[in-house]
């Protein structure tokens, strides 16, 4: 997730660097080819691309709005997830009979393994990676006959309190708070796999890539009568500008792409890791990290 803080130009620049190649190359290209051979081409006045240019902004605004719409979703989906995940752990200290502080422990460090194994997931990371810290051998060897790592944690949730609930260490009506915790946060993976397994349509993208470039060319047609040192830099900068948003449009669509512009999940899990060691009076709580650019995980 990118921050308030100042966005070096080279990411800026990266984000568009071949299309800033192809922008050079066309003018350039077209430049000469309008004074070689004036005569054959034709004149296209400046309210073709006028209208071209409105065009695009109109479905730049409209992917922006979507991609947007997705990024904050995604963004919102997380912020549930920290607040199941808190009321979780709270719902075990306050529900789950006396003595039974090792197993509300266990769950307690294995939601946190849920929310960085979750996190890693939606990433196309490796989903154990790091979660010995956070539940033992068997739970993790167990994890290894499972394709969603994630879902896996939820049912080894659900049994420890079915087994609770046998051994009569919590009533039914508790068992029923808890369980809808649970829910809510199968709910939640469920709703994060959506947007990462929905695919914005390719084909919009193409499209509106294609007409920024058959832009760029009819506005550098439509500007020969400029002097080089004026037409070149003025279509560097229109171009650059629809190029910078598309991009930022194309970025924003996939939040759990791991790239800075996507959805901050290892923050926000080591926030959650951070709470729930806190509510179980842990001495050992770690430092949420900070970020020494201009993006957190």
């Amino acid at each position: 997730m990118l921050l308030k803080t100042r966005i070096p130009l080279s990411y800026i620049v990266r984000k568009v660097r071949y299309e800033i190649l192809y922008i050079l190359l066309i003018a350039v290209l077209v430049y000469y080819v309008t004074r070689w051979y004036s005569d054959g081409l034709p004149i296209i006045p400046l309210t073709i691309p006028a209208f071209m240019g409105t065009a695009i902004s109109v479905l730049l605004s409209f992917k922006l709005n979507q991609s947007y719409d997705r990024w904050w979703e995604a963004r919102k989906i997380w912020g549930n997830i920290v607040n199941d995940s808190r009321s979780f752990v709270v719902q075990l200290q306050t529900l789950i009979a006396g003595g039974n502080e090792n197993s509300i422990k266990q769950m307690a460090y294995r939601q946190i393994a849920w929310c960085y194994c979750l996190g890693q997931s939606l990433r196309d990371k490796d989903g154990t990676e790091g979660l010995d810290s956070y539940i033992n051998s068997d739970e993790l060897k167990a994890l290894s006959n499972h394709k969603n790592k994630s879902l896996a944690l939820i049912q080894m949730h659900s049994k420890d309190i079915a087994r609770l609930k046998q051994n009569g260490q919590i009533e039914l009506f508790s068992q029923i708070h808890i369980d809808d915790t649970l829910v809510r946060l199968c709910a939640s993976m469920g709703k994060a796999e959506r947007i990462k397994n929905t695919v914005f349509p390719v084909t919009y993208g193409m499209f509106l890539h294609f007409m920024i470039y058959v832009f760029i060319i009819t506005l550098s047609i439509s500007l020969q009568n400029l002097k080089v040192y004026l037409e070149i830099p003025l279509l560097f900068v229109i171009s650059t500008a629809f190029f910078l948003l598309e991009k930022t449009a194309t970025h924003m669509q996939d939040p759990f792409s791991n790239k800075p512009s996507d959805t901050a999940m290892t923050s926000i899990a080591q926030t959650i890791e951070v709470n729930i060691k806190q509510l179980l009076n842990e001495k050992d709580i770690p430092t949420p990290k900070q970020s020494d650019g201009y993006y957190l995980l």
